[in-house]
């Protein structure tokens, strides 16, 4: 008997399970958004398995970010926000719901401004008819959503900054709410530039009023928002992956926001 005992293989030691991604998306009242963002989520299960992947809602949506994370108990917790820049979100608002969880939780950077966004706003941009070689006069908006924050609005210029190196003409980033330029007066600038043939980025995570408004204004093409383009799941699985191997931030209002020139430069 000792014999054959021995010939039995030891059981391999059970791997941990790996801290869960919880995608933190703003909410909102269209419902094109949230079926958006579960299709993103949808994605991003399929490019990880095996990583528990959840959601989590600021506002308008359930779940809310709170509950989601008191489902989590005191398991470890990636939060992600699917959110292009900083702002008061990132750096007040899901820090406190995480400080308030029992979940042990890590903040990424926000998405924005990455080259993987620059990707899907191409990529957008040629589904809506840009051309491969662009004419002298052409020009393009990036719309986003506005924030009063100046880091939020570094931030969209910085990705306005990318997108025009890659397509390779004049990319004005403009407002719908909060910030200036809005579209119609970034249009206006254009035209007085001499650029006639003006398109319009969808800088929007997903469906919304925001975008919505923004498309109508459009003088030429307006490409859809981002969506479920393949460069979000890389990116959220990015933002999991670097947030994993930089230092541990607790989750309190103080110490769980990255400092701003931290997520800055973690975004660059």
């Amino acid at each position: 008997m000792p014999s054959q005992l021995s010939l039995v293989p030891p059981t391999a030691p059970r791997r941990p399970a790996p801290p869960a991604l919880v995608v933190v998306a703003h909410g909102s009242r269209d419902p094109r958004a949230l079926s958006t963002v579960r299709a993103l989520l949808d994605r991003v299960r399929a490019l990880r398995p095996g990583l528990p992947v959840h959601l989590g809602h600021i506002e308008l949506n359930e779940p809310l970010l709170p509950d989601t994370l008191a489902a989590l108990g005191d398991t470890e917790a990636v939060l992600i926000p699917l959110l292009l820049s900083r702002g008061y979100h990132v750096k007040r608002d899901i820090p406190e719901m995480a400080a308030a969880a029992p979940a042990r939780t890590r903040l990424a950077a926000p998405l924005g401004p990455h080259p993987l966004l620059v990707d899907a706003l191409q990529a957008r941009l040629t589904e809506a008819g840009w051309g491969g070689t662009p004419r002298r006069d052409s020009a393009v908006v990036l719309a986003a959503a506005g924030s009063r924050d100046p880091d939020a609005k570094a931030d969209t210029a910085r990705t306005a900054h990318l997108l025009a190196a890659r397509l390779g003409v004049p990319v004005i980033p403009a407002y719908a709410s909060a910030a200036t330029p809005t579209v119609p007066n970034a249009v206006r600038t254009l035209l007085a530039r001499g650029r006639h043939h003006i398109a319009l980025s969808s800088y929007f995570t997903a469906p919304g009023r925001f975008a919505t408004e923004c498309a109508q204004a459009a003088p030429w093409i307006a490409a859809a928002p981002l969506g479920t383009h393949p460069a979000m799941a890389d990116l959220l699985l990015h933002r999991y992956d670097e947030t994993l191997a930089t230092r541990r931030v607790d989750a309190s209002p103080s110490t769980c926001a990255l400092d701003a020139e931290e997520i800055h430069a973690a975004a660059s």
